[in-house]
């Protein structure tokens, strides 16, 4: 998440062509089960460090004492490649992160197991959070947690344009004031990545986003998503807003670890890179500006997939029980900095976690990603064509994004 989303990620029709499982979808799957009183579970997940590596392996072991089965953790080199590789060769993993943007890929070739319907206290769970993971009306995994965006304040390079906390933008036109006001010396007010993933917290603070709310309709082609887009064109042309490769960085984080941002919109994962890479620099995270229709910022989260073809999915879906109950998402948010995603659990959080409250208190109203079968092209597309934003019409790029979406809702169709 800290990057641009990694090259385009499999397409339906590429899965459904190379597992040829599109019949496993749901629990309509024919895999033999295995019914013997001790199971051997695999887990495959893509971790952001250390610290997570660890802290699911301590989860699993837990698990596997008090269960009496057995759960080998495994870390992904390439998540996407070894998902479609195993899903090829009929040996899925037990039990898997899916990120919100593969997610409907995988659930319309078949691959994953819906289990939502065993999973008595799953409203506890957001709606816009199973929403992600809903296919075909059913639930069909549960988020393992989520994040939301916030803006990130450098606090020294903030008391040195002689700025307090007051100051602290709350509408488009503070942030367009305090980003120029912090722009001198090699510092930029602003800096993100040039991705919707980032940007698209302006469109949705303008009233727009890319498609309607069950994602039948595109709606990209909208004033409210030009406005949007219009107005981080104004910041680019005037200097107060830089990507991060304009700074010579690869995200937010790193540029304002550096020094070359005095402000980055960044989300949770955040916390855990400053703390390891740049432990000395002092920041604050504050809810980002409203817009002209009020705040507007955007949730990701990954569920635990269980495979269609696992052997043991009774097991695999007591195992995510475990791992995504409240006082597990509790110990996975002390241990690597992820906002849990069952909402009974975010009080416990604030005050567990209160430089996060930010973070918790942006879920109210975070838009959630696009899950649309085959959209993943679109929306790299869209993140090129967002590159020449400050020199494009708005409303040229939305064009784009407009028709290339509903190419895409088509052939989903």
């Amino acid at each position: 998440m800290t990057t641009r989303t990694a090259a385009a990620i499999l397409t339906c029709a590429a899965l459904l062509a190379a597992t040829g499982c599109s019949s496993n979808f749901g629990s309509g799957s024919k895999t033999k089960q295995d019914t013997g009183s001790r199971q051997k579970l695999t887990v495959l997940i893509a971790t952001s460090g250390d610290a997570e590596t660890n802290s699911v392996k301590e989860a699993a072991a837990a698990y596997a004492k008090q269960s009496g089965n057995s759960v080998t953790v495994e870390v992904a080199k390439d998540m996407n490649q070894q998902l479609a590789q195993s899903f090829a060769g009929h040996k899925p993993p037990d039990v898997f992160y899916v990120n919100s943007d593969q997610f409907a890929n995988y659930a319309k070739a078949g691959s994953l197991y819906a289990y939502g319907d065993r999973i008595k206290d799953a409203d506890d769970f957001s709606a816009q959070l199973r929403s992600s993971f809903s296919y075909d009306g059913k639930l069909v995994c549960l988020p393992k947690d989520t994040s939301t965006l916030a803006l990130a304040v450098n606090t020294d390079l903030w008391k040195k344009a002689g700025l307090t906390e007051n100051d602290y933008p709350t509408t488009w036109a503070e942030l367009k004031a305090v980003a120029g006001k912090l722009t001198k010396g090699g510092v930029t007010g602003l800096v993100t990545t040039n991705e919707y993933q980032r940007l698209g917290v302006f469109m949705k603070q303008a009233g727009g986003w890319v498609t309607n709310p069950d994602q039948s309709k595109m709606t990209s082609d909208s004033p409210q998503n030009a406005e949007g887009l219009g107005f981080v064109q104004s910041l680019l042309k005037s200097g107060a807003l830089k990507y991060a490769q304009q700074v010579d960085t690869s995200w937010g984080g790193e540029a304002l670890g550096k020094g070359k941002a005095a402000m980055t919109i960044e989300g949770n994962w955040l916390s855990g890179a400053m703390k390891l890479d740049y432990p000395n620099v002092k920041y604050k995270m504050v809810e980002l500006p409203a817009g002209p229709s009020g705040k507007g910022t955007l949730a990701f989260s990954t569920c635990w997939g269980v495979a269609a073809e696992s052997a043991h999915r009774t097991a695999a879906v007591d195992l995510v029980k475990y791992l995504s109950s409240a006082k597990q998402q509790l110990t996975f948010a002390d241990a690597f900095g992820v906002t849990p995603s069952r909402t009974s659990t975010l009080d416990t959080y604030a005050r567990q976690e209160p430089d996060a409250k930010a973070w918790v208190d942006s879920a109210a109203y975070a838009q959630g990603p696009v899950t649309i079968a085959g959209f993943d092209k679109v929306l790299s597309q869209f993140n090129t064509d967002l590159q020449t934003l400050s020199t494009t019409d708005p409303k040229t790029i939305l064009a784009a994004l407009q028709r290339n979406g509903e190419q895409a809702l088509t052939k989903g169709n």
